[in-house]
């Protein structure tokens, strides 16, 4: 197993990892796996004094996304409300720089740049390499993934700390196949 040097110009992305994705209303498989791995990437980015992002859905009431609208999914991660917290347990540090998203009725994001100012917070902190885990794997860390590679970023997913929703059995195992097919490199928190 080879060790990842991390430097200046890193950073590591948390995606939605929240009680609702864990737990709660709209709870991944396994989930609560990707707690320990994430913990062991924030010691040490934080460590080294390097931006640590938490994303996280911060939904109105009455989302579009929410089936009681006409969406796909129970109502989850409502803005102010248990389910939307981080997961107990996460290591959140209290100088991550918090992205919300999804934050209007109407429309979703699946991807932290959507509708938010990561980009320009990457650009003022000269960030050129993410290193990405968290929830799900098929939905928010793809689209997350996705975006960072169009905007130019290099990315480095943390394999061992992604679960996915599998809503069609082998959505993971096609997620991961695009993500390394449009250039993200897999590898473990503990090469970290």
């Amino acid at each position: 197993m080879s060790q990842v040097r991390l430097g200046r110009g890193d950073a590591l992305v948390l995606v939605d990892v929240q009680a609702d994705f864990v737990t709660g209303s709209l709870a991944v498989p396994r989930g609560a796996e990707v707690i320990a791995p994430l913990n062991h990437a924030i010691a040490r980015f934080a460590g080294q004094g390097l931006p640590v992002v938490a994303t996280r859905d911060w939904h109105p009431p009455e989302h579009s996304s929410f089936r009681a609208q006409g969406g796909p999914w129970p109502a989850h991660c409502v803005a102010g409300t248990p389910g939307a917290a981080f997961a107990a347990g996460i290591a959140v540090p209290p100088n991550a720089w918090i992205v919300s998203k999804a934050t209007e009725s109407h429309g979703d994001a699946y991807s932290a740049f959507q509708g938010t100012d990561l980009p320009r917070r990457l650009r003022d902190h000269d960030v050129r390499r993410l290193f990405v885990g968290g929830l799900a794997t098929d939905y928010c860390v793809l689209a997350t993934v996705e975006d960072a590679l169009d905007l130019g970023y290099e990315v480095i997913v943390l394999g061992d700390a992604i679960r996915a929703v599998n809503a069609k059995p082998g959505d993971d195992t096609r997620a991961e196949a695009r993500m390394r097919e449009d250039g993200a490199v897999f590898v473990t928190t503990q090469e970290l």
